[in-house]
């Protein structure tokens, strides 16, 4: 019979479960350097504060192990780690449709949605459809292509340049 595999906890160890350690270097609840001195020591010294003994750096050697509220300690961990995923934006691409014949107001209506785009700091893939004869007019859907490079260059940067895909042509902008 073998015994059961202890479960591996996220996060560091703590107290007891801080195995295979000699000595630890030991930094109290006031934050003092107390040097390096045994694991049972420490783990004593723990106790009568009432406090936790916290593996902070597995890695170094001797490891360090540092005094505190393990709970408190964790509930701030999480806290910190919830700050970071708020924080952090997702990129969108947002995709704006043209036709090769496309109207001058329809084209501005299209490009004042582009650079409301870029503004929140999303990528727009162009895809312009080709539909019918349009097909042997590729430089007319091209051209248009061209004129959007040209209208938000000073805001958005070409990413994927225009290629064929079938009857439509994509081009992939990503704000400056």
């Amino acid at each position: 019979m073998r015994a059961m595999p202890v479960p591996q906890k996220d996060g560091p160890r703590a107290n007891r479960d801080i195995r295979g350690v000699r000595d630890v270097q030991l930094i109290d609840d006031t934050g003092q350097n107390r040097g390096v001195m045994p694991f049972f020591d420490a783990m004593r010294i723990a106790e009568d504060a009432g406090l936790d003994l916290v593996e902070i750096s597995p890695n170094a050697t001797p490891p360090v192990c540092k005094i505190l509220d393990y709970g408190k300690y964790r509930f701030l961990e999480q806290k910190k780690a919830s700050e970071a995923r708020k924080k952090q934006k997702t990129v969108e691409v947002k995709e704006v449709k043209l036709r090769p014949g496309i109207d001058d107001h329809d084209y501005d209506v299209k490009m004042k949605a582009m650079r409301g785009f870029f503004e929140e700091g999303n990528k727009v893939k162009v895809t312009l459809r080709f539909r019918g004869r349009e097909m042997a007019h590729q430089d007319l859907g091209l051209k248009v292509l061209d004129r959007v490079k040209a209208d938000v260059s000073e805001i958005a940067k070409v990413e994927m340049e225009p290629n064929f895909e079938g009857r439509q042509v994509v081009m992939v902008m990503a704000p400056r």
